[in-house]
């Protein structure tokens, strides 16, 4: 596990699109894993700034609402539509978000699994992380094993995303999202946190037990997960000038391409 600190959230982004950056100019057909929320709102903003050639690329969303039409206001279809797909050169026949209205989602997540595994897996995964340490739509209990299912959202996940919909009670009760297994077979994970509200969350993921009541310290199993973090979301950390000196002194190999 890499763990990148920055001083501000807007330098946690920039970090975490120069990841993006390379792997789409080193591999122009690569599989990509995309998330959602405002956290990676500069992200997005900085990929399309840079111009990328997105012909031949694949992505693959980590969630989506469960009732819930691609046209919603707050589908995630619409996010990445807004947000990024319209702003590059994408094929929209390679982008892959599961459907809200499936009319059998169970048969749908099985399908949206395969759809992964028949692209060739995925190259990179972005990841944000919940207050609790969710991953995807993971609440805390999920199965460090679990493949793309339907899940039920806490009332806390429902109120931290009140603020979209207008209204806690406006908020979907269940969603569609990718199983922790299913990211843990991501070739490279790299997970973008900033604000202090996330400070708890990531010190359990990066410093305590792998637990399923945090289910991003899942990642401490990955063998290629980075995790890039404002100076607020690293505030409880207790390794920092160690993880600080060991991204001060990488080896040129494995440093990140400069823009």
């Amino acid at each position: 596990m890499e763990i990148i600190i920055q001083p501000d959230a807007r330098a946690a982004a920039s970090m975490a699109a120069r990841f993006f950056t390379q792997t789409i100019r080193r591999q122009p057909s690569a599989v990509l894993g995309l998330a959602t929320g405002s956290t990676p709102l500069p992200l997005y903003r900085e990929l399309v700034q840079k111009r990328l050639d997105w012909s031949s690329i694949t992505t693959f969303n980590l969630d989506e609402y469960l009732g819930i039409g691609a046209d919603h206001p707050q589908s995630y279809h619409c996010f990445m539509q807004e947000n990024l797909f319209r702003h590059v050169n994408i094929d929209q026949g390679n982008i892959h978000i599961p459907d809200g209205l499936a009319e059998n989602p169970e048969e749908h997540c099985g399908q949206f699994e395969r759809g992964i595994q028949t692209a060739g897996g995925i190259d990179l995964q972005l990841l944000g992380i919940g207050s609790d340490g969710h991953i995807g739509f993971n609440e805390p209990s999920s199965s460090l094993a679990s493949r793309t299912r339907i899940k039920t959202l806490t009332e806390r996940t429902r109120l931290d995303n009140a603020r979209f919909f207008g209204g806690a009670g406006l908020v979907p009760r269940h969603v569609i999202t990718m199983g922790i297994g299913t990211i843990l077979d991501s070739r490279k994970v790299v997970l973008l946190a900033t604000g202090d509200h996330k400070a708890d969350a990531v010190a359990g993921a990066v410093e305590g037990p792998v637990s399923a009541m945090n289910p991003a310290s899942a990642l401490q199993l990955h063998p290629h997960a980075v995790f890039c973090l404002d100076s607020a979301a690293a505030s409880k950390l207790a390794r920092v000038d160690y993880y600080n000196w060991v991204f001060q002194n990488k080896p040129s190999w494995q440093r990140l391409d400069e823009d």
